[in-house]
This record gives C-alpha cells, sequence and structure tokens, in this order.
C-alpha cells in the first residue's frame, strides 16, 4: 500500500518558494546599506554635508 496523495509526492519538511516580494524587499534594503555605506565611507553623504563646517 503506498500513499499517492499529493502531500506525500512534496518532500516532508520542505518549504514553499519565497514569495518575489519578499526577495525584491531584501534586494532593495541590501542596496540602501552598500549605498549608506559607499557614501559614509567617501564622506559624500550624512549629517555634515549640509553645514559646511
Amino acid at each position: 500500500m503506498t500513499d499517492s496523495s499529493p502531500e506525500s509526492t512534496r518532500g516532508h519538511g520542505s518549504a514553499p518558494p519565497t514569495p518575489r516580494w519578499v526577495k525584491m524587499a531584501g534586494a532593495a534594503a541590501v542596496a540602501f546599506v552598500v549605498l549608506f555605506l559607499v557614501l559614509h565611507l567617501t564622506g559624500s553623504g550624512g549629517p555634515g554635508m549640509h553645514g559646511g563646517h
């Protein structure tokens, strides 16, 4: 007797695929962090960019 239900054809414990919006939000967050780091390390951005002191 074999179980031919749809649940048994998928691997036990396999997670559903990640939704596209989660991947896009993660990519946007990574891009924001990289942009922040580049601006911070080059001195082109941050709180002191408007003061001119």
